[in-house]
């Protein structure tokens, strides 16, 4: 931590752009931008809680899911990326027991830390999911005091980029670093998100989301022991492909769809408890297709649908990372659709079934596809149900694509983005 006073010199006369060259590449309008939002971060901590301050910086990336749909909860394998989209914070500890949270466009959140319990009133919200990662940090033995942050971010909110995942990574850094002596490794700062989504906020997601936010590029992740998941890095330059990342916005709200998202996991796990068994990764596939009558009796037919995915998913996305590094891009996109196939057909999460005349993602799917021509790849984007695409989109296409989609979605409904390098990240 520094006196606002240097960071905002050390900002300014370039003293950071190192820094924020890792999180953004060495290009100037894109170090400026960063160097020009946490200026306006460092002037907001000083009015809202005092120029006489010490803080520090902090940023923390969305993400985008590249391979394993579903596919974490049951203890699989991922492929996943972080973007070019962050959250960014000025953050300092203030003496108290209370934690201050001002991000741009929101009411300010207060939380007493003195009560690391979960607050029923609170679920749901951010101030849920702030109390459940000092609560978890305070479990490790670690003494959690208040602190101060002003945060903004550019990771879209419903966009499928986990926005959220984004919020308790920063968190956790935050809390890392100023109470905590930076020991907590990015993994476990993830699993902390996690802990805190699922126990205090109530959502029972995965860990896909915060492993790729905190890690950064292009990671295959392993499940198979959620306490210690195997994270490998995919030495991969998605632009050296001829193809650009596209995240499309199909345009329907992905909120209020918590049992939508629950139901996945629970059905898949009615399949395990078949075989006596918590999640499918440990069941033998073979013995899941002798016994598939029996299995059928017990559960139904849309859980065995979705474990056929989870089977399916769980091999395509190790296939997908191998693609990558064999710099195998025709295969990977072979990969990515039949991914987007298995997701429509079988795991069913391309729309809500009690909404069965909205169905934005399969829509955005079939126009992204008639754009393409065969070429590149298209498939759901993350939990599904609602919310986003995923394309693989030829560079020499993009202008194209954006203006045929956007002539069916509307304008702003494509965002083309880079994978960043470098996940959680403290920058000063």
């Amino acid at each position: 931590m520094k006196d606002l006073f240097t960071l905002q010199q050390e900002l300014q006369s370039g003293a950071l752009d190192a820094q924020l060259s890792a999180l953004c590449g060495a290009g100037a309008s894109a170090i400026s931008e960063k160097r020009s939002r946490l200026l306006a971060l460092i002037a907001a901590f000083a009015s809202a809680f005092g120029a006489g301050r010490t803080a520090g910086l902090y940023s923390s990336p969305g993400r985008t899911e590249m391979g394993g749909n579903h596919t974490d909860h049951q203890h699989g394998r991922v492929l996943a990326g972080a973007v070019d989209l962050d959250m960014l914070a000025c953050a300092g500890p203030n003496g108290t027991s209370v934690a201050h949270i001002l991000s741009a466009g929101y009411p300010e959140i207060t939380i007493d830390l003195s009560d690391l319990t979960p607050q029923p009133a609170e679920e749901g919200t951010s101030a849920a999911l702030v109390r459940g990662i000092a609560s978890r940090f305070h479990d490790m033995g670690f003494e959690i005091g208040g602190f101060d942050v002003c945060m903004d971010s550019t990771v879209l909110g419903g966009s499928g980029l986990s926005s959220s995942a984004a919020y308790e990574v920063l968190i956790g850094l935050i809390i890392n670093n100023l109470f905590c002596g930076d020991r907590a490794d990015l993994v476990k700062i993830a699993q902390i998100g996690q802990y805190a989504e699922n126990h205090f906020f109530g959502k029972p997601c995965g860990l896909m989301d915060q492993l790729a936010s905190a890690v950064g590029g292009i990671v295959s992740i392993d499940f198979l022991d959620p306490a210690e998941p195997v994270v490998r890095k995919v030495d991969y330059d998605l632009t050296s492909s001829g193809y650009a990342l596209c995240i499309i916005d199909s345009g329907a709200d992905h909120a209020d769809l918590t049992a939508e998202y629950g139901a996945p996991p629970a059905e898949m796990k009615s399949v395990a408890a078949c075989f006596g068994a918590e999640v499918l990764r440990d069941v033998d596939e073979a013995a899941f297709w002798e016994n598939l009558a029996e299995v059928r009796a017990k559960t139904s037919d849309r859980a065995i649908l979705r474990a056929i995915h989870f089977f399916m998913d769980n091999k395509t996305a190790l296939q997908q990372a191998e693609a990558l590094e064999q710099d195998d891009f025709v295969r990977f996109l072979v990969l990515v659709n039949r991914s987007g196939n298995s997701s429509a057909t079988l795991l069913q999460n391309l729309y809500c079934t009690s909404r069965p005349l909205e169905q934005a993602v399969p829509l955005a799917i079939s126009v992204a596809k008639h754009l393409l021509g065969g070429e590149g790849a298209v498939r759901v984007h993350g939990g599904g149900f609602a919310g986003t695409v995923q394309a693989y989109v030829p560079d020499k296409e993009k202008e194209r694509f954006r203006r045929g989609m956007e002539a069916v979605l509307g304008e702003g409904c494509c965002h083309f983005l880079r994978i960043r390098p470098v996940g959680a990240a403290v920058i000063a």
